[in-house]
């Protein structure tokens, strides 16, 4: 059995098609799938897709684009939101300064709140990353400095020095369909030196179709592609690879209970 660890079936292109999409995953022995909230506004959403399927899971958060239209001044509407006991994670939040649709500052800001509620509610943080590998590293080991919380860089296509600054403080490292990409050899390297007990896997669907599917609408029953690949990185058997990302989402999500 195989974890998505990160995917948004409260959007269009899945959410409309959930029933097929939920069952093609168990055809492909998708066991668990953790529906991402992005906008406080739209949890609701995420939140009843969970309630639907016994295997879907979620979180709460704010994506870094929204930070400016819905950032968090404080940790409570998230922490309340969290009383739900299929949230298993906080986020994703973090930083994008590719897009820069919301400024730096409510980007940081609101970053903040969400790693300070990671620590009141013992949940992990779930992070997006782009383009912000300085600052992002800097935060990272200064605020956990203040006060340990525990956390995945989600969809990881940064620098090996944000790789290696997210281990040191005991975070995994989620790997997407981006490593089947003919272009992403530096991000094939950067996922064969990361250690096997520290590496999650996820589709981002709708987006990021893995090679075959490139092109696509991604969903989860094309994570098999990605761990195919990553087994093929880290020169050890599908099967492996399966149980030990599967082992390692429980280890860090462990609100979330195994149906296996």
């Amino acid at each position: 059995m195989l974890v998505d660890s990160h995917c948004h079936l409260d959007y269009s292109d899945l959410s409309n098609d959930i029933d097929n999409i939920v069952e093609r995953a168990k055809l492909n022995n998708i066991g668990t799938m953790v529906s991402i909230c992005t906008n406080i506004s739209n949890f609701s959403s995420v939140k009843e897709i969970s309630q639907r399927f016994d295997n879907i899971y979620c979180s709460v958060g704010v994506h870094p684009h929204a930070a400016s239209e819905e950032g968090q001044r404080s940790p409570n509407k998230i922490i309340e939101h969290c009383e739900y006991k299929k949230v298993i994670g906080i986020g994703e939040t973090g930083l994008d300064y590719y897009y820069e649709f919301s400024s730096k500052k409510d980007q940081k800001s609101n970053f903040l709140v969400h790693i300070q509620a990671a620590r009141e509610t013992g949940l992990p943080l779930i992070i997006h990353s782009r383009d912000a590998d300085e600052e992002m590293i800097d935060l990272l080991e200064s605020e956990y400095m203040k006060e340990p919380f525990l956390g995945v860089m989600h969809c990881f296509s940064s620098s090996k020095e944000l790789a290696v600054a997210a281990l040191n403080i005991g975070f995994y490292i989620s790997f997407s369909g981006i490593i089947t990409f003919k272009k992403a050899d530096d991000l094939r390297l950067i996922a064969k030196e990361v250690p096997i007990n520290k590496i999650l896997i996820e589709t981002d669907a709708p987006y990021l179709a893995p090679v075959p599917n490139r092109g696509k609408s991604n969903e989860p029953s094309f994570l098999i592609h990605t761990a195919k690949k990553l087994a093929e990185i880290k020169e050890i058997s599908y099967e492996h690879l399966s149980e030990i990302t599967t082992t390692n989402f429980f280890k860090l999500f462990k609100r979330a209970k195994s149906n296996f």
